[in-house]
């Protein structure tokens, strides 16, 4: 976030301050690019406790650079972004690949960067993957993109660009972004408003905005938008600050989605077609300098709809799985987000979709939990947002 956009002293000064305010958050700064491939090694454990018993959590790979997200491969193996703008492989032993070429061009500055990384519904016969990143424009501005390529040996191959945010906006902040197929023919992307709060409420602008899309790029007919001429027909939903958090429910097929609060008020929707989810109007936080957002009139107005969950005090939300299907495991029927802020992994327990309780996990390791996924035998994976970032694997309490 230390990116100067303006020339004088003044503007400086208030740059500087809000990237205090907004580390304070969880939200962070890009770090320089390295090129350097490490071998793998040990993979050290330590056993940290939660409400269900010992948790057994292994260090599948370090010396990632601000990992951003991981994708679970079927041979075992892993695709992990770094934010600098690298995408790598790591092994199922641990070893970490040189960067994979073919990466789009990437804004590498402030929140911005390479962000998401998912594979394809068919990945396993197609290898194609999806990535969402900060795609520079003109005159220094930059927006949310998402593009999609064919993973090759050590490279991308036929990547296309197929979603840009527009217009694109001057600023180093609130680009989201994740990305999440919903098995119905649709892959839906989450963005921020680029920290230009007025954006989230206007329709003919896509930041701040839930945007689903056919799965080439093309706007499904039955979006609620389509065929107005004052509003985007890939919009979905609106009102959203900036969503670092998406996550299909595979018992349902509902999405659910989660957004930074400013201080305060982080939360949790599941967003419907055409509706508003309030920001800036209402919001349960407040501003970094400690004074009320100046466009909000509260937490509830009429026409916008009231958070799903909500935490008075913001734990910084990146990253989201769900845990069903385990009936062996004691976390089954969990939410998982991951906390930046916080410096936690948050466990909800479910009752269908109701939130019945929450827990904080890996306080002990002390870094900050950018992405959260679960795997098809019941582990979970995280990625630590740091300089030296790692790849983590929880083994869950055994009943």
């Amino acid at each position: 976030m230390r990116h100067a956009l303006h020339c004088t002293t003044l503007a400086l000064a208030l740059s500087m301050a809000l990237v205090a305010c907004q580390a304070r958050q969880g939200e962070d700064n890009a770090a320089p690019a390295k090129a350097a491939t490490a071998a793998p090694k040990a993979m050290p454990t330590q056993t940290v406790a939660s409400e269900k018993g010992a948790v057994t959590v292994t260090t599948v790979a370090a010396g990632l650079e601000h990992p951003w997200s991981v994708a679970l491969l079927p041979d075992g193996g892993f695709l992990v972004t770094e934010r600098p703008g690298r995408l790598r492989h790591v092994s199922a032993d641990g070893a970490l690949s040189a960067p994979i070429s073919g990466v789009p061009t990437v804004w590498a500055e402030g929140q911005g960067g390479l962000l998401d990384v998912v594979l394809a519904p068919d990945f396993a016969t197609s290898k194609r993957l999806f990535l969402s990143f900060s795609e520079p424009g003109p005159d220094g501005s930059a927006g949310t993109a998402v593009a999609s390529g064919t993973l090759g040996d050590g490279a991308l191959a036929d990547v296309k660009v197929f979603y840009r945010q527009e217009p694109k906006l001057v600023g180093p902040n609130h680009f989201g972004s994740r990305i999440v197929f919903d098995g119905k023919g649709h892959v839906w992307i989450s963005q921020g408003e680029r920290n230009d709060r007025p954006t989230s409420q206007k329709l003919d602008m896509l930041q701040g905005k839930l945007v689903r899309l056919n799965l080439d790029g093309s706007v499904p007919t039955d979006n609620p938008f389509v065929g107005r001429k004052d509003a985007r027909p890939e919009i979905w939903s609106y009102g959203h600050r900036n969503m670092q958090s998406l996550a299909l429910d595979p018992r349902t097929g509902k999405v659910w989605e989660a957004e930074h609060g400013p201080r305060g008020g982080d939360e949790i929707n599941l967003p419907e077609a055409g509706k508003n989810y309030g920001w800036p109007i209402i919001t349960h936080g407040i501003n970094y300098s400690g004074q009320k957002i100046p466009e909000a009139v509260g937490t509830s107005a009429p026409g916008m709809e009231q958070p799903y969950h909500v935490w008075e005090k913001s734990p910084g939300l990146s990253g989201m799985a769900f845990y069903t299907g385990q009936p062996a495991s004691t976390w089954n029927d969990s939410l998982f987000l991951g906390a930046l802020a916080d410096g936690s992994l948050i466990r909800l327990s479910l009752d269908g979709d109701k939130i019945t309780g929450e827990e904080r996990l890996l306080k002990e390791v002390g870094a900050r939990i950018r992405d959260v996924r679960v795997s098809a035998d019941g582990k979970v994976y995280v990625l630590t947002d740091e300089t030296d970032g790692k790849l983590l694997r929880l083994d869950p309490p055994k009943k």
